[in-house]
């Protein structure tokens, strides 16, 4: 069986029970460039890699803010994230209309799911084909989700979609461990330098890559090019102190193999003089 027989319509499941329409949706988050998120006992931090399509193109917009405590990063098709992003502000704004409260983190990801999920059981609809990030803060804390376009969604400690974020997941699970007890700038530094590991070669800088954060007494905000670069240039020079450090201690290290080299020579011809015969007859 071919699969194109079986991928012209999403509600038609293949012999081996799969719906291709949706896979597709998923292999365009894969594609997508890389979204990462973190959080801390007291804050969120979401970054992007920004790319242009050309040279002469900008790139296009990454983060996005919902409400003061919710935002978002996606990879994948920005147009269907900005369709997503657009009825996420709706449903604030009714709930904080009807209730005159914000909307909790887990109600509003539960309907973005919910909303992705008819988009794989009508025909006339194909699901969207972008993987959402979304930061927030409730009354239970900071939280962090991940959307999936099958209508899937999970909280975690940290994350990263899209684009060679495998590096940056292997970097994070690497580190995550420290995350709850992290501030504001070391989470954001955290962020970047995940950002760079999934940049592999290219060269890390304000324009290349987004970030956002949002925290207890703090409402969502993207950082502005210049603060960004900050955190960069900082990332840089404490990578450098580390280098230098490692340096002089390697040189340390070898200077007091030298000295104990030099020392072990002298007790053992110290030892032969006290042995030897002349020295015994005197």
């Amino acid at each position: 069986m071919f699969r194109n027989q079986y991928d012209t319509d999403v509600t038609t499941w293949s012999p081996a029970g799969r719906l291709h329409q949706v896979e597709y949706a998923m292999e365009a988050v894969k594609q997508g460039s890389a979204a990462i998120g973190l959080r801390s006992k007291t804050h969120v931090v979401l970054a992007t890699v920004n790319k242009a399509s050309s040279e002469l193109s900008a790139h296009q917009k990454k983060l996005f803010k919902i409400d003061n405590h919710i935002g978002i990063a996606m990879a994948g098709l920005t147009a269907d994230g900005r369709v997503l992003s657009r009825y996420m502000r709706s449903e604030c704004i009714n709930h904080h209309f009807v209730f005159e409260s914000p909307l909790p983190v887990g109600r509003l990801v539960v309907q973005v799911a919910d909303k992705a999920q008819v988009c794989t059981q009508r025909s006339w609809k194909r699901p969207y084909g972008v993987g959402l990030l979304v930061a927030g803060l409730d009354e239970t804390g900071p939280h962090l989700y991940q959307n999936c376009p099958s209508g899937n969604y999970s909280e975690y400690q940290a994350f990263a979609i899209g684009s060679r974020s495998q590096a940056a997941k292997t970097y994070l699970e690497r580190k995550f461990e420290t995350f709850m007890e992290c501030t504001k700038e070391e989470l954001i530094r955290h962020a970047v330098f995940a950002v760079k590991e999934s940049l592999q070669e290219e060269e890390l800088s304000s324009g290349n890559c987004g970030v956002a954060v949002v925290g207890i007494d703090e409402p969502f905000v993207v950082l502005d090019p210049k603060t960004l670069q900050s955190y960069i240039e900082s990332l840089e020079t404490g990578k450098e102190e580390q280098q230098t450090m490692e340096e002089t201690g390697t040189d340390d290290r070898q200077s007091l193999q030298v000295q104990h080299e030099g020392t072990g020579s002298r007790g053992i011809s110290v030892g032969a003089g006290d042995d030897s015969p002349t020295d015994m007859e005197t």
